[in-house]
């Protein structure tokens, strides 16, 4: 019997995180067992989990650092984890978002992130994982816009860099100026009202518009890019695989071949698409 591991998240049904491990399991030729946890009650549901490992998914990242141990320094300056490892009694939490984008963005897809002017949608666990890594990739200015004001405030304040990084709220948006990167970490294409209209000179003809979703959550926002006429239009599934492959690391030393574990996932994706 190999080693156990899952991902947690609620809902979780959808995630492509148990394929992604196995795939890299049979690259590296490790014996493991991965899969997917529906936790409504975070803290119950890992207290009950006897495995060595685990990723968390929404609306979980937070609550999964603040029940660990130890953190690694990208999760202690996030405030938020995606990856526990077992350590002794306790579980130590890492966050491997913000390394996951940074290399989708600039290994896979070649872009140079620095000096880019920076809009990030959302001040939730999705925006705080990747906020960090985007700083040290060198973006210029990143603006923080949030639906709730006190949100985007204590995100750019734990950040603490204020030359650098500014609050701003939805109702200005259209004063904000043509953004080179545009980053959707909301998730309000699950919510009832759908995503919030944008305006198009946010975009332009060098920007980059990028979703920490992939498949359905991911439609609405790139739909955006593209009619703002963007250069870019990127989905999450890159930064999925990529996240996944910097916790496999943690967990067993090494790092898998992404390329074709992506290859095939997107393959997979078309072949929905078509058949609609």
């Amino acid at each position: 019997m190999g080693k156990r591991y899952a991902v947690f998240g609620h809902p979780v049904s959808h995630s492509l995180s148990p394929r992604i491990h196995a795939a890299f399991a049979r690259q590296a030729g490790i014996a493991l067992d991965y899969v997917a946890i529906d936790a409504p009650d975070f803290a119950a549901a890992l207290d009950a989990f006897d495995g060595d490992g685990a990723n968390v998914t929404l609306p979980h990242k937070a609550a999964a650092a603040a029940a660990c141990a130890t953190l690694g320094e990208a999760a202690r300056r996030c405030g938020v984890a995606n990856t526990l490892t077992r350590r002794g009694g306790g579980w130590h939490g890492d966050n491997t978002d913000g390394i996951g984008l940074v290399r989708d963005l600039t290994g896979r897809l070649g872009l140079d992130l620095r000096g880019r002017r920076t809009l990030l949608l959302g001040a939730g666990g999705g925006a705080r994982g990747v906020a960090p890594a985007l700083l040290d990739a060198g973006v210029a200015d990143l603006f923080v816009v949030n639906r709730t004001p006190a949100r985007a405030d204590a995100l750019a304040d734990m950040l603490g860099t204020p030359d650098r990084v500014h609050p701003r709220y939805f109702d200005d948006l259209a004063t904000l100026g043509e953004f080179d990167l545009i980053v959707n970490a909301t998730s309000a294409t699950r919510g009832a009202e759908g995503f919030p209209a944008l305006p198009m000179s946010l975009a332009g003809p060098r920007s980059a518009a990028v979703d920490l979703s992939y498949g359905e959550a991911a439609v609405a926002f790139l739909a955006w890019g593209r009619a703002a006429g963007v250069r870019d239009a990127v989905d999450g599934l890159g930064m999925l695989v990529e996240q996944a492959a910097e916790s496999f690391r943690l967990w067993h030393g090494l790092l898998p071949d992404t390329a074709p574990v992506y290859a095939a996932l997107r393959e997979r994706d078309a072949v929905l698409v078509s058949a609609d």
